[in-house]
C-alpha cells in the first residue's frame, strides 16, 4: 500500500474541509430534488387552499366570519416573538464565548429567514453561518449554536404541545402520545456540557476541525430553555389573534390554539423537506386546531391556517425589512463616525507637522 493512499484523509475529514469553504465559491445550479421538494411543499398546501374553497359555502355556515381588527395584535406580538428569538440567538452566541452586538444578533438570525423558502434547510443554516463569521463568531461555533438553538427551541414547543397531545380526543387510544414526557427531558439533559462536549469533540475531530473554544453551561441551557417556552408562548398568542380574525373564538381557547401552533412547527421539524414548513406545517395545525371549534370541521381548520400562515409571513417580511433598514443606518452611522474620526485624526497631524 502506498505511502499516499496510507494518508489520505478518511471521509468524515473530507466532509469537514467541504463545511469549512462552503460559501467561499459561486452557488451551484439548482438540483432536482429541490424542485422535489418544493413541488410536495405547495401540493400539500394546496390541497388546503382546494378544501377551502370546494367547501366556501358551508364553511361559512360554520363561522368563518372576517374580523381584520384582530390582526393589529397578531401583527404585534408575532413580531415580539422574532424580536425575542433573535435576541435568544445572540444570547446563546454569548454563552458560547463569541457575543456580536445585539442589532448584529438581530441581523444574521433575521436575513436568512427569506431563505427557508427555497426548499431544503442547508441553505438557510449555511447562510446564518456565513453572516456570522463576518462579525467573528467561528463555524464551528455558529453551527454549534444552531444546533443548541434548534434542540432547546423543539424542546420549548413541545413543552407547551405536550398535554394537548395528551388530552387530545383523536389520540387517546395511541400509547405514544405520553412519550413527549419522556423525550423532554432527555433532549434538555443531551446538551449538558458533560454530554454535548465529548460527543461535539470526537465529531468536530472526525471532521478535522478543532474542538468547540467553551461550551454552553448547564444553567445557560436551563436559560434558554425556559425562554424558549415564554417565546413560544407570545407567538402563540398571535396565533390566536390572526385565528379570531377569521373565526369566533373564545378567551379559553388561547391555549388549544397555542398547543395547535406547537403542534404544526413539530410536524414540520419532523418533516424537515419541505420550504419553511410549507404545507405539512399547515396542515397539522389545521388537524390540531379543529379541537377548539364546535363543528370540528377541518375545513374550518384549514381556514384558519391559511390565515396564520398569512400573517406569519407578512410579519417576517417586515421584520426582516425592519431589521435591515436599522443596521443598515446604524452601518452608515459607524462609516461617518470613522471618517469623522480619521479626518480629526489627519488635521491633529497636520496641525503638528506645522508646529
Amino acid at each position: 500500500m502506498s505511502e499516499e493512499h496510507e494518508t489520505r484523509p478518511g471521509l468524515l475529514h473530507r466532509l469537514g474541509h467541504l463545511a469549512a469553504t462552503v460559501g467561499k465559491s459561486g452557488p451551484k445550479k439548482k438540483s432536482t430534488k429541490v424542485i422535489l421538494q418544493g413541488s410536495l411543499a405547495f401540493l400539500i398546501f394546496g390541497f388546503l387552499v382546494f378544501t377551502v374553497v370546494s367547501q366556501w359555502s358551508e364553511l361559512k355556515s360554520k363561522g368563518v366570519e372576517f374580523d381584520l381588527a384582530w390582526l393589529l395584535p397578531a401583527f404585534a406580538m408575532i413580531f415580539l416573538y422574532y424580536v425575542l428569538g433573535a435576541g435568544l440567538w445572540g444570547l446563546i452566541l454569548r454563552f458560547l464565548g463569541s457575543p456580536v452586538p445585539t442589532m448584529e444578533a438581530q441581523k444574521i438570525w433575521a436575513q436568512p429567514l427569506l431563505v427557508r423558502y427555497i426548499p431544503g434547510t442547508v441553505l438557510f443554516l449555511l447562510a446564518r453561518i456565513l453572516m456570522a463569521e463576518k462579525v467573528g463568531v467561528q463555524r464551528r461555533v455558529t453551527t454549534a449554536g444552531i444546533v443548541y438553538e434548534q434542540a432547546i427551541s423543539i424542546a420549548g414547543a413541545l413543552t407547551i404541545a405536550t398535554w394537548f397531545l395528551i388530552d387530545h380526543p383523536d389520540l387517546q387510544s395511541q400509547p405514544a402520545r405520553w412519550l413527549p414526557l419522556l423525550i423532554l427531558p432527555v433532549m434538555v439533559l443531551l446538551l449538558h456540557p458533560g454530554i454535548f462536549g465529548p460527543v461535539s469533540k470526537r465529531l468536530l475531530h472526525a471532521l478535522g476541525r478543532e474542538s468547540l473554544p467553551q461550551l454552553m453551561p448547564f444553567r445557560g441551557v436551563v436559560t434558554i430553555y425556559l425562554a424558549y417556552v415564554v417565546v413560544w408562548a407570545v407567538m402563540g398568542i398571535g396565533v390566536f389573534f390572526a385565528a379570531r380574525a377569521v373565526h369566533h373564538l373564545n378567551l379559553d381557547d388561547l391555549a388549544i390554539v397555542a398547543a395547535s401552533q406547537m403542534i404544526g412547527f413539530l410536524a414540520a421539524v419532523v418533516s424537515a423537506v419541505t420550504p419553511a414548513g410549507l404545507g405539512v406545517r399547515d396542515a397539522a395545525f389545521a388537524w390540531a386546531v379543529k379541537a377548539t371549534l364546535p363543528s370540528g370541521s377541518f375545513g374550518v381548520g384549514a381556514v384558519i391556517a391559511i390565515a396564520v400562515r398569512a400573517t406569519q409571513t407578512v410579519v417576517e417580511l417586515l421584520y426582516v425589512g425592519v431589521v435591515t433598514a436599522l443596521t443598515r443606518r446604524e452601518g452608515d452611522e459607524n462609516e461617518i463616525e470613522l471618517a469623522e474620526e480619521a479626518a480629526e485624526e489627519a488635521a491633529a497631524i497636520e496641525a503638528a507637522r506645522k508646529a
